[in-house]
């Protein structure tokens, strides 16, 4: 079986496949479509709605089952800040890796002066999964707690990896190994809800 992720991030797409690999399921992204759509315009104030957003425009456009997910880092003592806009946080163009760049190094002077103790922070991953007409078969969400440091540490991950620690393990994101992360991170927790979703309604991708 066959599900199109609707990304073009190689992590991303990485992490989802090992997860539902169990399943037999062949995650794919939009690298292996085709043709080439303009993306959607991702303007929902939730990772919830722009996840759908994304999902049920590249299922309509191409006609075939879709997986979608939007993700970000929410830190309290920004209100909940970047949120939504985590992935463009500093407003620069760039390589993914420039513009990650440019993400952490705003977040950290943002959080100048802040103490440890009220650094506490999330990553948050909204998925949803829609079928070939649009319509939306399920929804999830997984959360992976953390307090953000103040410097980058380890080099495996991506975006703000780096600088979310992770106490009960001594370590950053960006330190564990793919497997370590993919059993507690948010994607990992939404993916296999979704799995599991896949798993007890038989939906034949």
């Amino acid at each position: 079986m066959q599900l199109l992720f609707a990304t073009s991030n190689p992590h991303k797409i990485q992490e989802v496949a090992a997860i539902l690999k169990p399943l037999d399921i062949d995650v794919v992204g939009l690298d292996r479509l085709d043709v080439q759509l303009p993306e959607p315009i991702e303007d929902g104030k939730t990772f919830e709605e722009n996840a759908k957003i994304k999902a049920v425009y590249y299922a309509k456009a191409i006609g075939r089952m879709c997986l979608a997910d939007d993700s970000g880092l929410e830190v309290d003592a920004l209100g909940g800040k970047p949120g939504v806009y985590s992935a463009r946080y500093a407003n620069i163009d760039g390589s993914r890796s420039e513009r990650d760049q440019a993400n952490n190094i705003k977040l950290l002077d943002e959080l100048k002066g802040v103490p440890q103790e009220d650094r506490a922070a999330r990553f948050v991953c909204a998925m949803c999964l829609v079928d070939c007409q649009g319509s939306v078969v399920a929804q999830t969400q997984g959360t992976f707690e953390g307090v953000i440091v103040d410097q980058p540490r380890g080099n495996n991950g991506f975006g703000y990896d780096p600088l979310l620690y992770l106490p009960d393990v001594g370590s950053t994101s960006a330190q564990l190994s793919s497997e370590q992360k993919n059993a507690r991170s948010h994607r990992g927790d939404a993916a296999r809800q979704i799995a599991q979703c896949v798993s007890e309604l038989g939906i034949q991708l």
